[in-house]
């Protein structure tokens, strides 16, 4: 029991962020909060606020991570920010599978869905620009942040974006490519995913919980795009 206890010591909370501009067609038009947004980064700060499990918070520097940080921090926890924790690029990814495959950019949510699996695939097998960070980078960035988070114990709560969670999600639980493709496609806004670091690897011990919004008044809130 006090291995265990130990192991316990090193879960962190990771969150995506709020609904963004899912409009956008590039990165700084989507890198904005919508009003509903605003409204997940607050229910969820009023959740976790009362059961005060938290001592920090730590957010990527994009507007909707850091936006969302502070929305779900009513009660002032201390806040530092990790680009680590950024979001991948997909939009440079999306014009690199463009350019090389003929792939145009999605415009309806049933044509990212598609696009998603084509863009991991690539990336994952080095066909993209060598201008663009590599999967190799982007895993191992992610993965030196939540270790050099954890040193300072478990009470962080982590806002980061949708592919820093499916790719560390598909590491705990060994996924394939096709099964990291479907972790990318149904991380809700705001939603919590727990992760605890063991001397033998990464263990994911729960994974997209929405308890703020999980009331007939906020079925509506809960949103993927």
């Amino acid at each position: 029991m006090h291995g265990a206890g130990r192991m316990r010591m090193t879960e962190l909370t990771l969150v995506r962020h709020g609904q963004a501009n899912a409009a956008a067609k590039d990165p700084d038009s989507y890198d904005i909060l919508s009003d509903l947004g605003h409204d997940q980064a607050r229910w969820l700060g009023e959740y976790i606020a009362p059961l005060g499990q938290y001592d920090r918070v730590v957010s990527g520097t994009l507007r909707r991570q850091f936006g969302t940080a502070e929305g779900a921090n009513p009660t002032g926890l201390p806040h530092s920010t990790d680009a680590r924790l950024n979001e991948l690029d997909y939009y440079g990814l999306a014009h690199s599978l463009r350019d090389s495959h003929g792939v145009p950019f999605p415009d309806t949510p049933e044509g990212f869905a598609a696009h998603v699996p084509q863009v991991l695939d690539v990336w994952r097998s080095d066909g993209m620009s060598p201008d663009l960070e590599s999967y190799k980078a982007f895993r191992a960035r992610i993965t030196d942040a939540l270790h050099d988070i954890a040193k300072d114990g478990p009470g962080a709560l982590v806002v980061t974006s949708t592919g820093v969670i499916a790719t560390l999600t598909a590491i705990a639980l060994g996924l394939d490519t096709s099964a990291k493709t479907k972790m990318f496609l149904t991380v809700a806004h705001t939603s919590m995913h727990k992760f605890e670091l063991r001397r033998d690897g990464l263990y994911l011990t729960q994974y997209g919980a929405t308890p703020h919004l999980d009331t007939p008044d906020r079925a509506f809130a809960r949103t993927f795009v």
